[in-house]
């Protein structure tokens, strides 16, 4: 073997083994504190979250005892991404997940659901749910804190209309609006300006 085919491969064997790095996944404490950071602070202690003890695989790192569970954020992707919900929505989330991991994709996934729903192999909620989410850059486990990052938050009310809530079904980034009124996914916005 040449010295510049040995280099060329030593620099493989190199980047390969940044990359694995950069997909391993985090400790779960540090899971569990960058998952909850979604949630008002005083609900944090209490939530649920899963995680990642292995790259791919989603997997409960501590369990529920406030109503709230968190997903954390997933190593394989590039930009930071944690949400938390009503463990209510579980059974509704948890199918969306499993679908995409079938390779459904985009809208397909609600119809799947939906008419799961519709059939009553998913329940939904009887009782306003809410969702917490952070969309970052990135995260700083050392700091706590997320770069260039942006919240949402919503209340899924299940099969919802403007007539039964009131809302105005026009987004707006000042008041609250009703999104995908009418169905299983019906849910309220919240700007994060308001």
């Amino acid at each position: 073997m040449r010295i510049g085919t040995l280099a060329a491969l030593a620099v493989s064997f190199v980047t390969m083994a940044a990359e694995l790095e950069a997909q391993a996944p985090a400790p779960a404490a540090e899971q569990i504190a960058a998952a909850t950071l979604a949630l008002p602070k005083e609900m944090r202690d209490g939530a649920g979250v899963m995680g990642y003890r292995t790259a791919g695989k989603l997997e409960l790192l501590r369990p529920v005892t406030n109503g709230m569970l968190c997903l954390a954020d997933d190593p394989a992707e590039e930009q930071f991404h944690v949400s938390c919900y009503a463990d209510t929505m579980e059974p509704f989330m948890a199918r969306g997940r499993a679908l995409r991991a079938q390779g459904v994709k985009g809208a397909q996934v609600d119809t799947v659901r939906f008419a799961e729903v519709k059939g009553g192999k998913i329940k939904m909620p009887t009782a306003p749910a809410a969702l917490y989410q952070i969309f970052a850059q990135s995260y700083d486990a050392a700091t706590g804190t997320v770069k260039g990052g942006r919240t949402l938050f919503v209340v899924y009310v299940p099969f919802a209309t403007a007539a039964t809530t009131g809302l105005s079904t026009v987004p707006s980034d000042s008041k609250p609006w009703l999104m995908l009124p009418g169905t299983p996914k019906a849910h309220i916005m919240f700007s994060a300006s308001m």
